[in-house]
């Protein structure tokens, strides 16, 4: 090999050669030729002739790294960390578990079906409500289907329609309870208003009440006894429209049936059995004045029955002990689940016989209190009986057109008493009736302490109504109504659990900002006031 062709060896790169036979540092003593560049270090080795050539600095081999990393220092070092490292998974595992330990418990949700997670909307005569044909002026199930759109946005779980079957007044020979009234529609009518409502995961419960068009709806017979004729008419016709597939049967009437503990839970058997997962039945019974027998019997049996109560007696006037009936009947219940509220018995409009300033007053009890909401079709908007109620029925109003889109019939006359109240008129008024109502049953279905809460009565006095509703760890609400229409009033809310301060909600006293704080204690409302708080759940 020639001299020329040695240098040329030493020219090549040592990245080219093996990095653990790299040369990792300059002997002592001598120092060190060229420079750094990008970070690496480069040294030259001298040629035969005395010159040099630049090497790559990469730091220690692979055998140099393990004989240091294997000193007692190094060692002491790591065993160290992996104790630190222990120890403090260690604390924050029992960290944790304290805090789980220490933490509340959640309580345990009630069962909930379709009927307790919202309103139930009582259609009854389907004559009044929507004419589909739209030439005889008479109210059908295919109207009922046409208009399934706007009442999905009230957020109902069940539409209470009928009855629907054939009877003439009086005359029990008449009564057919498997039977739809032709002018109603047919099966097949019925059948589709049950697909198209269930898309719109909305149930159908069938009023079967017998003698509906006569004053004694049980034809003066004696219900009681096994072999009445029309008590097996009744659980017939129960199971039959089961099958059909009705999420419930509504039957009133029950105060003038003397043993209800002999009939009840026959008739409640019979939803129970018909009550598969997934397809939950109800039966909803209708009881003025509701008494201790019927009471006892919805404590002894399923949550699969509920009773009417109403917020208003016979005599269409404000009870100063409607508190202390709620009490009770919670007791006497046993839970929030059997109670079916409503503003009265029988059919009859809320605008007709509470004053137009308390209309709001009754629309957040009905919300707010434990139990279901009923509602009667056209309270949402304030629709007011016709004179003659209950012969001559009130039409829904749904717009400024033709009969406010109840029928395109030339036969219906006009009503001055419902004439600028119609459901269209108030979709966008966030003031209107309608409005409210949207709210406070959205606000029912997703807050757990006004869907199944505890209640605790906070004010009972002359006038006035005060109680709250909590569940578990959940935020908080307070109901506070006036009803006088003419006066004020002052309510002093002072109970442990209860913090002096609170959020509103909403007020029927546009004076009053959501979002406010209102002081809860001498707290002054305006005449016919209601207004909803809330506060925090506090441990």
């Amino acid at each position: 090999m020639t001299q020329d062709t040695a240098l040329d060896m030493k020219d090549v790169e040592l990245n080219e050669i093996d990095p653990e036979k790299q040369p990792m540092a300059i002997e002592d003593g001598e120092s060190p030729v060229g420079g750094e560049k990008n970070g690496v270090m480069k040294v030259k080795l001298e040629d035969e002739d005395g010159g040099s050539q630049p090497v790559k600095f990469t730091g220690l081999s692979k055998e140099e790294l393990l004989k240091v990393a294997g000193t007692p220092g190094w060692v002491r070092l790591r065993w160290a960390l992996l104790v630190l490292f222990w120890l403090g998974w260690a604390g924050m595992l029992a960290g944790a578990v304290v805090i789980i330990v220490q933490a509340p418990r959640c309580r345990t949700l009630p069962a909930m079906e379709w009927w307790n997670k919202g309103p139930l909307y009582q259609i009854g005569d389907p004559a009044t409500f929507q004419d589909a044909e739209g030439q005889d002026g008479i109210g059908d199930l295919k109207g009922i289907q046409q208009r399934l759109e706007p009442l999905s946005t009230l957020k109902v779980k069940g539409l209470v329609i009928g009855p629907l079957h054939v009877t003439s007044k009086d005359d029990p020979s008449s009564t057919r309870l498997k039977e739809i009234d032709q002018k109603y529609g047919t099966m097949e009518n019925f059948k589709n208003l049950l697909e198209a409502a269930r898309k719109k995961s909305i149930q159908i419960v069938l009023d079967i009440t017998p003698n509906y068009r006569g004053e004694d709806v049980w034809f003066s017979q004696e219900m009681k006894t096994p072999e009445s004729v029309l008590l097996t008419q009744i659980k017939d016709a129960m199971n039959f429209w089961y099958e059909k597939g009705v999420g419930g049967i509504y039957i009133s009437g029950f105060e003038e049936i003397l043993n209800p503990h002999e009939l009840l839970p026959e008739l409640n058997n019979i939803t129970v059995n018909h009550s598969t997962e997934g397809k939950a039945r109800v039966l909803l019974i209708s009881s003025d004045p509701m008494n201790d027998q019927i009471l006892n019997i919805l404590n002894d049996t399923t949550s699969s029955m509920l009773s009417t109560s109403y917020l208003l007696g016979k005599g269409n006037e404000t009870d100063s002990d409607l508190g202390e009936r709620v009490r009770q009947q919670q007791e006497i219940a046993g839970g929030q689940d059997k109670i079916l509220w409503a503003i009265r018995p029988r059919l009859g409009h809320m605008a007709s016989v509470v004053k137009e300033k308390l209309l709001r007053v009754y629309q957040l009890l009905l919300f707010t209190l434990p139990g279901t909401p009923l509602t009667l079709y056209g309270d949402e908007i304030g629709l007011k009986d016709l004179p003659g109620q209950p012969s001559r029925g009130t039409y829904m109003q749904w717009d400024n057109g033709k009969n406010h889109g109840f029928s395109d019939s030339a036969g219906r006359e006009a009503n001055e008493l419902n004439m600028n109240t119609t459901f269209k008129g108030q979709e966008d008024d966030k003031t209107s009736l309608l409005s409210l109502y949207k709210r406070l049953s959205e606000l029912r279905g997703k807050e757990r302490s006004l869907l199944h809460g505890d209640f605790t009565l906070l004010y009972d006095g002359a006038g006035a109504l005060a109680y709250g509703r909590s569940w578990d760890q959940n935020e908080r609400f307070v109901t506070v109504v006036n009803f006088a229409p003419e006066t004020e009033t002052e309510v002093s809310i002072t109970h442990q659990n209860i913090p002096e301060q609170c959020s509103l909600v909403w007020s029927s006293n546009p004076e009053r900002e959501e979002g406010s704080s209102i002081t809860v204690k001498n707290l002054k409302l305006a005449a016919g006031e209601a207004l909803l708080l809330k506060y925090p759940y506090s441990a």
